[in-house]
């Protein structure tokens, strides 16, 4: 039976994907998008002193970064520790504060000058964060009620369009680098494995992908599993934006509720593992769709693209442009338990 659908789905593959791109002429490629965003101007001249590069990977700080690539102006990005006593900010990335807690800056602070706590992983795979309590102002991750609130991607009013990628040859992928049989995800896609082939990449299996190679290999299928490790509210990362957004695929996500997804993508981009009452629900209606159900999941492609923050250098940048209206007298006196029980 399987078998059969599949073969009926190939079928209409040309069709569908002539009357996409007549429908669509979307455009999927990665910009810098300098230039589509309103420019940043903050109200004075900001100083940003990166204490810790996240995972020991220096960047390029020659010229004015902040307004060259991001359009960010009056910030200056450094990572010289001399300029530690005129910062206006000290920013920390956890992983490294954890390693290296003892190369704190050395006492009193300045006056006036703020701490930033730096992460992007979620609680699930972060510890000793309640050590650091009493010490930050502000937190810079992944959550929408951060101070600076720095998701993986989002989606930006289209700037122009060109037709997407039509030579779809599988039916569903997955990739995966770190996979423990703990993860909420690994029973999930055993399980839908017994109802579809389901094509599997990454360092955790047999077929590693090169960077470069993820986007085209993934532009080739109809569905991405987007799943996430854990489980947490706004952790929503790449495997949204870029191995399914990007790449043209429509993603099936596992990770928070359905609503937590609304808040950053329209509620007709995706579909959400909690919309089935079981794996095998799902794969007989992934086998099923037809090709004029399958263009609902892309029509916001119409009038928006994909954003990827990847770059420390912008996300550093990002506290600039929130410095004036970030409260000047918070300190986070429970650090941990904001982050943990948090959700």
């Amino acid at each position: 039976m399987i078998s059969a659908k599949r073969l009926r789905w190939g079928s209409l593959v040309g069709s569908f994907f002539a009357l996409t791109a007549l429908a669509f002429n979307v455009r999927l490629v990665l910009v810098s998008f300098n230039g589509s965003e309103e420019v940043v101007v903050p109200t004075s001249n900001v100083t940003i002193l990166i204490w810790h590069w996240p995972f020991d990977r220096a960047l390029d700080l020659t010229g004015d970064v902040c307004s060259r690539l991001y359009n960010i102006h009056r910030c200056e990005l450094t990572d010289d520790r001399g300029k530690y006593g005129r910062a206006d900010v000290v920013v920390f990335h956890h992983m490294e504060l954890g390693r290296r807690g003892s190369e704190l800056p050395p006492k009193p602070r300045p006056p006036g000058q703020k701490w930033v706590w730096a992460n992007l992983e979620s609680p699930s795979n972060v510890r000793g964060v309640g050590k650091w309590n009493h010490i930050f102002n502000w937190t810079l991750t992944y959550r929408e009620d951060s101070d600076i609130f720095m998701p993986y991607g989002k989606l930006l009013p289209r700037a122009s369009m060109s037709p997407i990628n039509t030579n779809k040859t599988g039916l569903v992928a997955w990739v995966v680098s770190h996979y423990q049989k703990t993860q909420e995800r690994v029973p999930f896609v055993t399980e839908l494995s017994n109802y579809l082939k389901v094509d599997v990449y990454g360092q955790a299996n047999q077929n590693p992908l090169c960077p470069s190679c993820l986007v085209p290999t993934v532009s080739r299928y109809f569905f991405y599993l987007s799943l996430e490790n854990s489980v947490h509210e706004d952790y929503i990362t790449e495997k949204l934006w870029k191995n399914a957004f990007l790449a043209g695929a429509v993603p099936v996500v596992l990770g928070p509720p359905r609503k937590n997804y609304e808040k950053f993508a329209p509620p007709d981009s995706f579909i959400h593992v909690s919309d089935f009452p079981s794996p095998r629900h799902l794969a007989d209606f992934m086998l099923s769709v037809t090709p004029r159900r399958y263009l609902q999941y892309l029509r916001w492609r119409k009038e928006f693209e994909v954003k990827l923050f990847t770059d420390w250098r912008e996300r550093f940048c990002t506290i600039c442009s929130k410095y004036s209206s970030l409260p000047q007298n918070k300190t986070y006196a429970d650090l941990g338990g904001w982050f943990h029980n948090g959700d």
